[in-house]
């Protein structure tokens, strides 16, 4: 899914202590189904670790190369995608559509930020979410709670709920798929630089953004035509662009079975994705989600909430980076629009006073949930856009950089978040509400965040 290059090896690095791919299982472990049937999961666990890898682990180095460089103030990253995709949205038009959202964006990033970004998806993998309860209760009836399509169905019958091994294999199958048909897209020219109109969005021509949108391709669109009459040819790099993936670390069965050794490389690589994720609910630092994660030689991203102390945090990337390798560190900070003055602003200074090469990342989404009057689980546009806007600044008072935004999006014709382009109200999210766990932003949404950086780092520079 990488454009071939040359990866520069990230050195010096140290191959972990007492690490292998199963050593979490000997410490306390969270989120985790429990299975009915132990022998079926093991024998589903043999199989999926027969199974060819999902990534290659010269993508991963591509990858935590292209890191480090955003360290450095060189890259932006843009991560978007699903809150948790779904085996039945396996579809040509919904990955479609989702690509075509991040290429625009990322198009718009590019054209205000004045630097490459990194392009990493929520997909190919995101099929299991940590959940706040083991069991949800509906109407006096108890059931084990929807823990994402890897793990069980979210149809509240007995059934559905039962965690099912098989769906291991499924979604390993589901994310080949996926990554098959953008690699083939991308391969193809569906990123080509000189055919925008490749990644338009049918439902959007009428959109408030649609005429600043065409403004800006008219302009790239001159400033290539300009480039290749000067050169006198045509730029082949234009055709095609990298695209990575990413998935919260969360089922650690599932992790570890694709968790490989490769020829001519020392240590262990994820290869179920480039970039795993630990969250919030498994930050915790004698936890298996930090065990596993410290062992493989993934970048890691690690989701940063307003109740974890600078200490703590420093201690964590002790553990995760002791050898402070650059590319390896990401900080996803989701910390809620009335939250991250108070709490952002002290880890900033710690992780700067320390000296540690990391990446920081805004998540605006997961820190600003809501349940409206009529029962739906919101987020208002005003206080995502708000947050955006606060770590901005607050990262420029503190002489650090927001080198990333992290986003739950999808290219679909949705209504679940409130607020942005088009003024959606609670009545609207009735409309067409279509996530099973938590809202995402709609094209128009994304398209409207993706401007707001490009400006505010714009007047930044």
């Amino acid at each position: 899914m990488t454009s071939k290059s040359v990866n520069k090896p990230l050195e010096p690095v140290r191959e972990p202590t007492a690490w292998r791919p199963d050593s979490w299982q000997s410490c306390p472990v969270t989120q985790q189904a429990t299975y009915p049937d132990k022998a079926d999961l093991d024998q589903t666990l043999e199989q999926l670790t027969s199974l060819p890898p999902l990534v290659t682990s010269w993508e991963v180095s591509e990858l935590k190369s292209q890191l480090a460089e955003a360290q450095a103030g060189k890259r932006f990253l843009l991560q978007g995608g699903d809150c948790a995709e779904t085996f039945a949205e396996c579809r040509p038009e919904v990955i479609s559509n989702r690509l075509k959202v991040l290429l625009q964006m990322s198009l718009v990033l590019v054209h205000g930020l004045k630097i490459p970004v990194v392009r990493v998806g929520r997909f190919a993998g995101q099929y299991a979410k940590p959940r706040s309860a083991d069991m949800e209760t509906r109407d006096g009836v108890s059931l084990p709670s929807y823990r994402g399509d890897l793990v069980n169905g979210p149809e509240f019958t007995e059934s559905a709920r039962v965690p099912d091994p098989q769906r291991l294999l499924r979604g390993h199958a589901r994310s080949a798929m996926t990554m098959n048909f953008v690699r083939g897209l991308i391969d193809g020219g569906f990123a080509d630089l000189h055919h925008p109109e490749y990644w338009d969005l049918s439902w959007v021509d009428h959109s408030p953004l649609a005429v600043e949108y065409q403004r800006m391709v008219g302009s790239i669109g001159d400033a290539v035509r300009f480039m290749e009459t000067i050169a006198g040819r045509r730029v082949g790099s234009l055709q095609r662009v990298d695209f990575f993936t990413s998935h919260e670390a969360l089922h650690l069965h599932y992790e570890q079975a694709q968790t490989r050794k490769v020829p001519r490389k020392w240590g262990w690589f994820n290869l179920s994705t480039h970039l795993p994720w630990i969250g919030m609910r498994t930050i915790a630092l004698d936890g298996a989600h930090v065990e596993y994660c410290r062992g493989i030689r993934n970048p890691i991203g690690i989701k940063v909430g307003p109740g974890l102390s600078s200490d703590a945090l420093l201690r964590l990337l002790d553990v995760l980076d002791p050898d402070l390798e650059p590319g390896r560190i990401t900080l996803i900070h989701r910390m809620g629009a009335s939250n991250i003055a108070e709490h952002l602003p002290p880890l900033l200074k710690a992780i700067r006073d320390s000296g540690r090469p990391v990446l920081w990342v805004c998540d605006p989404m997961h820190g600003n949930t809501e349940a409206t009057s009529n029962g739906f689980k919101t987020r208002r546009f005003d206080n995502i856009s708000g947050e955006l806007k606060s770590a901005f600044d607050i990262h420029a008072h503190c002489g650090t950089r927001l080198g990333g935004v992290h986003l739950e999006l999808t290219g679909e014709n949705v209504t679940e978040c409130l607020g942005g382009a088009r003024e959606l109200t609670e009545t609207d999210l009735e409309r067409a509400y279509k996530s099973t766990v938590d809202p995402r932003l709609n094209y128009e949404q994304s398209m409207e965040l993706a401007m707001l950086i490009g400006r505010r780092a714009g007047d930044m520079q």
